[in-house]
C-alpha cells in the first residue's frame, strides 16, 4: 500500500511501531518534530549494531542489503525496492544474531548486553530475548543485582593491553631506487589493475622524496602534479613502503580530509593482503580528540546507572557504544569502524563528550591507561612502516619537534609519535589552508574560558571537567617542590581569565538600553570588572565602531553584516583594557613556567631503576602544560603587546590581525549569544610550515592533481613559481624537483561544460533550474552552493517533485547525517542527488554513473573578509585581481575533478552563472568542450550527450 506524506503522518500516530531505517532522517522527510527516547519505532540501524558492531553500512535498504549479502552489486540499478526488504533484512539479522549465539561465550555475552538495554526501554530487546530463547519474564523474575547486570558494560576490563617495546632506532638513508619502485608498484598491482600509463612514471620520480638528505635543515621535496587518474596514491605507496622496509623507518602519510584516509587505507590492502600484517606495518593516526576515552566513559556511565529508572534511555546509545568498543580495531569515533550514523540516530553530544576533546588526558596516571586506544594506536605507530595522519595532526607534531634542535623543547622531549624524516602529503593544494589553521591564534571569550576549565575543572558545576589538581595529584605529591607555584599558578587562572557565566554578562551589556542616555567613552558596566571580560567588551566596543553595514552583497541575495573589523589602530580604551589583562596573563605565565622547568629539571635527572612509568607520566603532563596552554599564553601576550606598542603600518607585516565576533551555541536562557573574539593569522602560512618541517625533515613530497593553477596565460614555468610561491617551498633552503603527469583522461570525449545564460537570480529560477538538470540526468548529479541558506531554499523547493520520480535528493545542512554518510548514500543510491558546499568540492571520490553531473550555482570567488583583503593586496605582486582568479579557477578544478575517476565515467559541468569571466575557463582540462547557451539549449544538449554516453557504455 502507498500512502502519502499527509496519511503516513496520520497513520503513524495510530499504528504500532513502525520498522523502518534510520529514525531521525524518516522524521524529518515527513516533517515530524523529533521523539523523545527511547525511540517509538523498531529501527534496522540499531539491530545492525549490535548484531555486527564495528561494521559499517550505508544507512539505506539497499546499502544493508548489499552489506548483508541480501542484495547484489547489480541491484544498484534497481530504481525501487520494496518494503519487503525491511522484513528480509530484519530475517537476516537475526539469523546471523543466532549463528553468533552458537557460541556459549558469545550468547552469555549477548544476553548480558539486553539486559541494560531492556531496563533503558530498547525496543528491540524483548524481541532479541525471544530469538535467544529466553522470555522478558525470565529475566524479570530472576532479575540480577545492578553490579552484576552493569558488569557487561565496563568493557576497559576485557579490553586487550598494550606492551611496551624497545625504542626503534634511528631510520637509515638507504635510496630507492627508481627500477625497484616500479617494480613495487607492478607486484602491488597484479595484471588484472586497470591500465594506468602515467603510474609507474610517477612512483619513479618521486624516490626524490627518499633521497638521503645532504645540507642541514634542506630536506629532499619533489612537487608532483599527477592528473586525475594517474594513480598516485599507490603511486607513492610503491617508494614509500620500499624505503620503510630498507631503512627500519617509517614514512607519514598526511592527508587534508578523513575520506582519503579511508581510501587509502583500501589500498593498502594490495600491498599488504594479510589483516594481521597490515594492521601491525600500517596504521590511521588522529589526535586524541577522535578516539574513544575509557576514562570519560566510565565517569559517563557512573552518572548514567545512578538515575532513577526513567531517565536511563541514555543506556541505550551507551550499551550499543560499549558493544562497538569491544569490536573495535582502534577505538576512532570519528571516520574509524563505528557507523558515522552513529551520532545521527542518537546524539553527537554523546561522542563528543565521551571523547577527551578538552586534553584532560591523564596519561600514565589513568587506571585506563594500559587499555587506552590512543595509546595502542601510538605504540603501534612508533613501530609501523606507514603511517595515515592529516595534516593538523603532522604540522603539530612537527611544529614541537622543531624546538628540539633550537632548544627550545622542555627537557628536549620529542612528540609522542616520534619524529618522523620523511612526509607525503597528499591533497598538496590544501597545505596554505591547512597551515593557516594550524598557525593561527585566537583570544576570545570562549578560548579563555576553556583554558580556565582546563586549568581549574568544572568550578561548581555538574560537568565532568577534571582541574590540573586533579589530573597531576600523583605528581603533586611526590615532587612537593611544585607545590608553590602550581598554588601561584591556580590563584593567578581565578583572577585573569573569564568566570562560568562570562557570555552571560557580556550579552547583558549588549541588551541594555541606551535610549535617552549617553555612555562616555571608557564607562565600563557594573557586572564587568575583571580583567579578560573588560577587554572583551572594549573589542566589541571597538568592532561596533568600526563595522560596516553590507546590507546587500554584490555576489548575494541574503542580508549581510560584516562581523569584523580590523585591530588597527585601536581605540583609545582599548590600550589600559590590555595592560590589565597583560598583567593578568603574565601572571599566569610566570608559575605555569616555573612548573615546567622544575618538571623539565626532574626528567634531566639520572633515572631511577624501575622508575620509568612515572617519567612517562611527568613526559606526557609536560607536553600538556607547554601546548595546551604554555604556547598559548605567550602568543596571547604577543598579540597584546602589539596593542601597546603598534606595529609600523608602513612596515610589510607577518600578520593579520583583526576583531571578529562569531555565534555562540544557543543557550537555554537565550536565543542567540556572541563571542567576541581577537586573531592573529600568518600573512603567509607557509612560512611556519616551512620553518617547523625543514630541521627535522629530510624528504618531503607534495602531490596533488591541482597543484598549479591553470591560468591560460601563464607559461609552464611561472605556472611551477607561481605554485611554489604558494605552497611555501620557496622558504626552503633546497628548491624542489618538479614533476607533472597528464590525465589519461579523454576528457574531450568524456565530459562537457555548460555555462548557462539567461537563468534569473531569483530562488524560484534558481530552484527550477536545479529541478530540471537533475531531472535530466536522471540522478547522479552533485549540486554546490557558495551559500547554505540558497541550498536550504533550493532543496525545500525541489525535493518532494523530485522524489515523486524517484529522484531522491539528499543535502548537506538539511539531512540528519554527516558528510561522509551523505556521500556513502549518494554513491550507493541509484538516482539519487546531492546539494552541498564547498566540502563536497573536495576529496569526494564517487565513480560511475552515481556522479554525472555537476552543478555550480555561482563562480566560487573567495569571501570578501578581513583575512583575504590582506592576502591579496600584500601577496599578489601588485595583481589582486589575478590573485581572486587563481583561488576561484583552483576551486572549479576540483569541483570539476569530481566528475571523471575511472576511464569509463562520463559527465556534465554546469555553471548558471552567467557573469562566470571566460579567463577561468582555463580551470578546466584541455580538451573540454565548453559552452555559453541558454537553459533549454543546454538541456537539450545535455540530455543527447548523457543518453548517447550510456549507450556506448
Amino acid at each position: 500500500m502507498e500512502l502519502g506524506k499527509d496519511e503516513l503522518r496520520a497513520q503513524l500516530r495510530t499504528m504500532p511501531p513502525p520498522l523502518l531505517i534510520h529514525g531521525p532522517a524518516t522524521l524529518r522527510i515527513l516533517s515530524l518534530p523529533p521523539e523523545p527516547p527511547p525511540a517509538p519505532w523498531f529501527d534496522l540501524l540499531e539491530l545492525f549494531l549490535f548484531v555486527h558492531p564495528a561494521r559499517s553500512a550505508t544507512p539505506t535498504a539497499r546499502g544493508i542489503g548489499l552489506e548483508l549479502g541480501l542484495l547484489t552489486p547489480e541491484a544498484l540499478k534497481e530504481t525501487i525496492l520494496t518494503a519487503d526488504i525491511l522484513y528480509q533484512i530484519c530475517e537476516k539479522l537475526v539469523q546471523d544474531l543466532q549463528e553468533a549465539a552458537q557460541t556459549p561465550s558469545i550468547k552469555a555475552r549477548l544476553h548480558a548486553f539486553l539486559i541494560p538495554l531492556r531496563q533503558a526501554g530498547w525496543s528491540w530487546a524483548p524481541f532479541l530475548e525471544q530469538f535467544l530463547h529466553e522470555t522478558s519474564s525470565t529475566f524479570a523474575t530472576a532479575a540480577p543485582k545492578r553490579s552484576t547486570a552493569y558488569d557487561i558494560l565496563k568493557v576497559w576490563k576485557r579490553l586487550p593491553q598494550w606492551e611496551e617495546k624497545a625504542q626503534r632506532p634511528h631510520p637509515g638513508s638507504q635510496p630507492v631506487d627508481p627500477t625497484a619502485a616500479r617494480k613495487r608498484l607492478a607486484t602491488m598491482l597484479g595484471h588484472s589493475a586497470e591500465p594506468r600509463p602515467g603510474q609507474a612514471d610517477f612512483a619513479s620520480a618521486v624516490t626524490h622524496a627518499f633521497r638521503p638528505r645532504d645540507i642541514p635543515n634542506a630536506p629532499n621535496i619533489i612537487l608532483a602534479e599527477a592528473g586525475t587518474g594517474t594513480g598516485k596514491t599507490m603511486g607513492y605507496i610503491a617508494p614509500a613502503s620500499l624505503w620503510a622496509e630498507t631503512n627500519d623507518g617509517a614514512v607519514w602519510i598526511s592527508t587534508y580530509t578523513r575520506h582519503l584516509q579511508r581510501q587509502i587505507e583500501q589500498e593498502l590492502i594490495r600491498l599488504y593482503p594479510d589483516a594481521e600484517q597490515r594492521r601491525q606495518k600500517a596504521v590511521i593516526r588522529k589526535g586524541r580528540e577522535n578516539y574513544l576515552c575509557l576514562l570519560n566513559l566510565e565517569d559517563i556511565l557512573n552518572t548514567v546507572q545512578n538515575r532513577p529508572p526513567q531517565q536511563k534511555h541514555s543506556l541505550i546509545p551507551l550499551t550499543l557504544l560499549i558493544r562497538w568498543a569491544e569490536c573495535t580495531s582502534d577505538g576512532d569515533l570519528m571516520g574509524g569502524d563505528l557507523p558515522g550514523w552513529f551520532g545521527e540516530l542518537f546524539s553527537h553530544g554523546l561522542l563528543s563528550a565521551i571523547a577527551d576533546r578538552r586534553g584532560e588526558c591523564i596519561h600514565a596516571a589513568c587506571p585506563h591507561y594500559q587499555t587506552c586506544f590512543i595509546e595502542h594506536s601510538i605504540r603501534r605507530a612508533q613501530h609501523a612502516d606507514l603511517v595515515i595522519a592529516n595534516h593538523a595532526l603532522v604540522l603539530s607534531q612537527a611544529a614541537w619537534n622543531a624546538l628540539i634542535p633550537q632548544k627550545r623543547a622542555p627537557a628536549d622531549i620529542a612528540d609522542e609519535n616520534g619524529i618522523p624524516t620523511r612526509y607525503v602529503f597528499d591533497e598538496g593544494h590544501h597545505i596554505p589552508d591547512a597551515a593557516d589553521s594550524a598557525f593561527s591564534l585566537t583570544f576570545s571569550g570562549l578560548e579563555a574560558a576553556e583554558l580556565r576549565r582546563w586549568l581549574l575543572g568544572a568550578e561548581g558545576s555538574r560537568s565532568r571537567a577534571r582541574g590540573l589538581a586533579r589530573r597531576m595529584d600523583d605528581i603533586l605529591e611526590r615532587l612537593p617542590e611544585l607545590q608553590a607555584p602550581f598554588q601561584t599558578l591556580i590563584y593567578a587562572t581565578q583572577k585573569g581569565l573569564p568566570r562560568p557565566g562570562w557570555s552571560l554578562r557580556l550579552q547583558a551589556t549588549r541588551e541594555q538600553p541606551t535610549q535617552g542616555t549617553e555612555t562616555p567613552p571608557g564607562t565600563i558596566p557594573e557586572d564587568l570588572d575583571h580583567p579578560a571580560e573588560i577587554f572583551l567588551f572594549m573589542l566589541e566596543r571597538q568592532l561596533l565602531a568600526r563595522r560596516e553595514e553590507e546590507h546587500q552583497q554584490q555576489r548575494g541575495d541574503v542580508s549581510h553584516t560584516r562581523q569584523e573589523c580590523d585591530l588597527h589602530p585601536t581605540i583609545p580604551d582599548l590600550t589600559e583594557a590590555t595592560e590589565h589583562l597583560l598583567n593578568a596573563l603574565q601572571a599566569i605565565l610566570r608559575p605555569l613556567d616555573q612548573l615546567i622547568k622544575l618538571i623539565s629539571e626532574q626528567l634531566e635527572a639520572p633515572a631511577e631503576e624501575g622508575d620509568m612509568p612515572f617519567r612517562q607520566r611527568l613526559e606526557s603532563t609536560l607536553r600538556s602544560l607547554y601546548r595546551r596552554a604554555f604556547s598559548r599564553l605567550q602568543g596571547w601576550v604577543g598579540i597584546l603587546r602589539t596593542i601597546i606598542t603598534p606595529p609600523n603600518p608602513h612596515d610589510h607585516p607577518l600578520y593579520i590581525d583583526f576583531i571578529r565576533r562569531e555565534r555562540l551555541p544557543a543557550l537555554r536562557t537565550m536565543e542567540e549569544s556572541y563571542d567576541i573574539a581577537l586573531n592573529r593569522h600568518w600573512l603567509d602560512p607557509t612560512i611556519p610550515f616551512a620553518s617547523t618541517l625543514q630541521s627535522t625533515t629530510h624528504g618531503l613530497l607534495m602531490t596533488s592533481a591541482t597543484l598549479r593553477d591553470r591560468d591560460g596565460d601563464d607559461t609552464e614555468e611561472e605556472s611551477w613559481e607561481k605554485a611554489e610561491q604558494r605552497l611555501g617551498t620557496t622558504h626552503f633552503l633546497q628548491p624542489p624537483l618538479r614533476a607533472a603527469l597528464m590525465s589519461p583522461f579523454n576528457y574531450a570525449q568524456q565530459t562537457r561544460a555548460y555555462i548557462i545564460t539567461d537563468v534569473p537570480k531569483d530562488m524560484a529560477s534558481l530552484a527550477h533550474a536545479f529541478q530540471r538538470l537533475f531531472e535530466t540526468s536522471r540522478g547522479g548529479a552533485l549540486g554546490l552552493f557558495t551559500a547554505i541558506q540558497r541550498l536550504k531554499e533550493v532543496h525545500r523547493r525541489i525535493h518532494e517533485a523530485l522524489a515523486l520520480q524517484g529522484l531522491p535528493l539528499y543535502a548537506q545542512h538539511v539531512d540528519a547525517m554527516d558528510n561522509a554518510t551523505l556521500i556513502d548514500v549518494f554513491r550507493t543510491e541509484p538516482h539519487s542527488c546531492l546539494l552541498g558546499t564547498d566540502a563536497m568540492r573536495d576529496g569526494v571520490d564517487v565513480p560511475g554513473e552515481a556522479l554525472q553531473m555537476v552543478v555550480f550555482e555561482r563562480t566560487p570567488w573567495p569571501r570578501p573578509d578581513i583575512l583575504h583583503r590582506e592576502r591579496r593586496r600584500l601577496l599578489s605582486g601588485g595583481r589582486p585581481g589575478a590573485y581572486d582568479d587563481q583561488i576561484t579557477r583552483m576551486r572549479l578544478q576540483q569541483a570539476f575533478g569530481r566528475l571523471i575517476r575511472r576511464s569509463d565515467d562520463y559527465g556534465v559541468f554546469v555553471t548558471l552563472d552567467r557573469r562566470m569571466p571566460s579567463r577561468l575557463l582555463s580551470a578546466f582540462p584541455k580538451g573540454v568542450p565548453i559552452k555559453r547557451l541558454p537553459f533549454d539549449d543546454a538541456l537539450s544538449e545535455i540530455e543527447v550527450f548523457l543518453q548517447e554516453r550510456r549507450e556506448a557504455r
